[in-house]
């Protein structure tokens, strides 16, 4: 057995996973190829090998799970790849607004027919609701009418969203409350299927960067765009709020957030799903709320986002004979990978998801807070 097996075998020991063992969250190598890869790449080099077949686990999403609980992830790390990523991080800044369509490109804009297949009818691309909810539909409508409730809608408000998708919580809001808004997004056909979707609304979605964005606004709404902002402009976006929000408004961010302070995203994740993507943590989102703004509540519902995943994965398995007419079989693995390595994340608490709310300092407290 060559050394580089024998250390990922006893690694997966460690997290209760065993090598072609045979229990659903055990892995299947089909290449020996697979134990340099992982101890040279760490986990770009996991995920590019699923990609290529190299290895399969019947419960990809509880093989992620265990691997993450017992921290395997920091224990394989390539020292020169880690001081490469961070260096770069460093020295640029790789959400600037240059690159600030990039994401929408080539993850946004894959085809509207993938989306549409995988996600509830309202085509809502974040963490749904579950608290008493049934099926997808209801969760994702329950997160709407809890970010309605949590900026204190009224009829006629003024709503500016940061990161609009297709219009799902704008079309909620236009529909349900009588409220006008504007969303920008980094996605040309988001912004096309939105417009259809909501004609006949006070409804304008732009393909426009958030930093672009003027006028004021009652409520400054962001839902699912903080991942994209990147930790050299959480001040930037800070300061687009501000600018933005009328003296009494009230600021809402919904975002997937990290346990510790990240300055790069997670390598296969940037490379294959979301470029330029990465995650904050509470730390560095109140250094750049200190002073500006009071956070009135920080809502913590991450373990539903295993939820919304495993439907959306069901969703799209269900969805594939139709699908592939359009996609190959590398995509379909890639696309596996992300949706149950991205539950098992969240199941093993790795991964938080967060809701906030916060005003101006001398603004009275909202009565709408709900948790």
């Amino acid at each position: 057995m060559a050394k580089s097996e024998t250390v990922i075998r006893d690694l997966c020991e460690l997290a209760d996973v065993q090598i072609n063992g045979t229990r659903p969250w055990d892995m299947q190598v089909h290449d020996q190829r697979l134990y340099d890869r992982i101890l040279r790449d760490s986990s770009l080099g996991l995920g590019e090998a699923y990609m290529e077949g190299w290895w399969d686990c019947e419960s990809l999403d509880g093989f992620i799970c265990r691997v993450l609980k017992a921290r395997l992830d920091e224990k394989i790390q390539n020292n020169a790849r880690l001081v490469f990523q961070v260096l770069r991080a460093k020295l640029f800044n790789r959400q600037s607004s240059a690159r600030a369509f990039e994401v929408g490109e080539k993850h946004y804009d894959l085809g509207n027919d993938l989306y549409t297949a995988m996600l509830d009818k309202r085509l809502n691309y974040t963490c749904a609701y579950w608290k008493d909810a049934l099926n997808l539909d209801e969760a994702q409508e329950a997160k709407l009418e809890l970010v309605c409730k949590k900026i204190c809608i009224q009829p006629g408000m003024r709503i500016l969203e940061l990161g609009c998708g297709w219009g799902s919580f704008a079309k909620y809001a236009a529909e349900k409350y009588n409220a006008s808004i504007l969303g920008v997004t980094v996605s040309r056909e988001q912004v096309a299927l939105g417009m259809e979707l909501c004609r006949g609304l006070p409804v304008e979605l732009r393909l426009q960067d958030y930093r672009e964005v003027s006028g004021t606004y009652d409520a400054v709404v962001s839902i699912g765009v903080m991942e994209h902002v990147g930790c050299k402009n959480y001040a930037d976006y800070m300061q687009v709020v501000d600018r933005c929000l009328k003296p009494d408004g009230i600021a809402f961010v919904h975002t997937i957030g990290s346990n510790i302070s990240l300055t790069t995203g997670e390598p296969w994740s940037d490379k294959y799903i979301f470029p330029n993507g990465m995650l904050p943590s509470i730390a560095q989102l109140s250094k750049v709320m200190e002073g500006r703004f009071v956070m009135e509540d920080w809502h913590n519902f991450g373990p539903y986002y295993d939820q919304t995943l495993m439907a959306w994965h069901a969703n799209f398995e269900k969805a594939w004979p139709e699908l592939k007419k359009n996609y190959d079989d590398r995509f379909y693995r890639m696309w596996r990978y992300y949706l149950l390595s991205s539950a098992g994340g969240f199941r093993s608490r790795s991964n938080q998801l967060w809701q906030i709310v916060f005003t101006r300092q001398g603004t009275p407290q909202p009565d709408c807070r709900v948790s």
